[in-house]
């Protein structure tokens, strides 16, 4: 392979110039210059030249396509253009998510003969930094962290899809800390948690005498996100007739209190979650398609704790640092290998709750086997949880398929809740269902 010819030092120059880190590469990932930015941002500053980039990135042997990643570098030889992935890079702070933008420069036969990478700090990581919950360096990960980058700067509706304790609103704070919207509020509202008859005076508020017990004019949660972002947490739990008011304010950006008739305009951006299947939903004449395919400009799948066991271990470190943060607890090799093989079906939620009981049983410096629930001491083969409880089949890190809760019939609810030793909260969790909705159904069954 012939190499390039030496960079001209005016290109050199130019880099120099630019305020964040920039190196120039050429088509053997080899570095041939790296500006005063990024040589105080590389935890080896004296000696970046000749070096590999993915060697001074990644502290690979090998290019991150090699690696499991995806490379920019690859990608541009191949596609002739400007690439941008998310990385997690070794730099003079420790490891950190970057968002990383490679453009190729041809020679004078158009053959392109170098790189210039120019590396930025990713805005949505920041927000993810006082989230342990949202640790990870798994690919199902890495590509939700990329989804959320590239929509965080924009306007679009996004809906968040995942089981329950994957982390959701901790996901739509982050993209809103990440947004031209962050110094405004970030309102959230659980949808679950709001009868037909409350949901329109919360969201709208009402006017004085609108309705029985309505002393005084009271704002809704529309009108408090002004300039910021409405998070709808339980979007499938919205009932039907109030749907069309909902796309009514998403289609005119207008909305009325209960009881005026005055049209206010709304300055929101909207994120939406649910753990239950909208299209099946639309299907079964539960949910409208058109506001469907209104919260559905931007959809993201948070990948279920079993998709990212290699996050496990970094996990249960950061959580039990929260939940125990006055004994440093060490985590025994045993009980670890029975932390990554269990399947959980409450994701991250149930991972910090079992870290939390153990580490009050635990009377001495280390976890044991012993200290976690009985369920963990034999674990079954690392896989999604079988039966009625299942609600993704794991068929791909972008489109998981939906078993919902919903689906369950009264005699397979009752025998799991004969089944179940624990908390209704428990329950909830493993079902995949909020804990209210839970106690409807169980308070509908003969």
């Amino acid at each position: 392979m012939t190499s390039a010819p030496p960079p001209l030092p005016e290109l050199v120059s130019f880099l120099e110039s630019l305020p964040e880190p920039h190196i120039l590469c050429d088509r053997n990932y080899r570095i041939l210059a790296a500006n005063a930015a990024y040589r105080s941002n590389s935890d080896r500053p004296a000696d970046l030249i000749g070096r590999t980039c993915f060697e001074v990135s990644h502290h690979y042997p090998v290019p991150c396509d090699q690696a499991g990643e995806s490379c920019p570098l690859a990608r541009s030889l191949k596609s002739g253009q400007r690439e941008r992935v998310v990385h997690l890079h070794h730099t003079s702070a420790g490891e950190s998510y970057e968002n990383i933008e490679l453009s190729p420069i041809r020679d004078d036969t158009g053959r392109i003969a170098y790189f210039i990478e120019k590396l930025e700090p990713l805005p949505v990581a920041r927000g993810l930094a006082d989230a342990p919950q949202l640790i990870g360096r798994a690919p199902a990960f890495r590509a939700m962290l990329e989804l959320v980058a590239r929509v965080a700067p924009s306007e679009a509706t996004v809906l968040l899809q995942g089981e329950s304790g994957t982390g959701k609103e901790l996901v739509a704070r982050a993209t809103h800390d990440a947004s031209r919207r962050a110094g405004g509020p970030f309102v959230a509202v659980d949808c679950s948690g709001l009868t037909e008859t409350l949901f329109e005076s919360e969201l709208f508020g009402h006017e004085r005498g609108a309705f029985t017990g309505a002393t005084s004019r009271k704002a809704g949660l529309v009108e408090a996100a002004s300039g910021g972002t409405l998070f709808l947490d339980e979007m499938g739990d919205i009932p039907l007739s109030m749907q069309v008011k909902l796309l009514r304010l998403l289609e005119t950006g207008t909305y009325r209190r209960v009881g005026s008739t005055e049209l206010l305009r709304a300055d929101i951006r909207l994120i939406s979650a649910t753990h239950r299947p909208l299209k099946a939903l639309v299907e079964n004449g539960q949910f409208r398609h058109d506001l469907f395919y209104r919260v559905n400009t931007f959809p993201i799948c948070l990948p279920a704790l079993r998709q990212r066991r290699e996050d496990i271990a970094p996990l249960a470190e950061t959580l039990l640092e929260r939940v125990a943060p006055e004994r440093h607890l060490a985590i025994a090799p045993d009980t670890l290998a029975c932390l990554e093989a269990y399947a959980y079906p409450g994701n991250v939620r149930e991972l910090r709750n079992i870290l939390q009981r153990a580490s009050l049983l635990c009377d001495g410096d280390t976890l044991q086997v012993r200290h976690l629930p009985e369920e963990l001491h034999s674990p079954p083969p690392p896989g999604p949880t079988p039966g009625p409880m299942q609600r993704f089949h794991d068929d791909g890190p972008d489109e998981p398929t939906f078993r919902s809760p919903a689906g369950l019939s009264d005699a397979e609810l009752a025998a799991i809740v004969r089944g179940h030793r624990g908390s209704r909260k428990t329950l909830a969790a493993r079902l995949g269902m909020s804990e209210r909705t839970l106690y409807r159904r169980l308070k509908s069954l003969p």
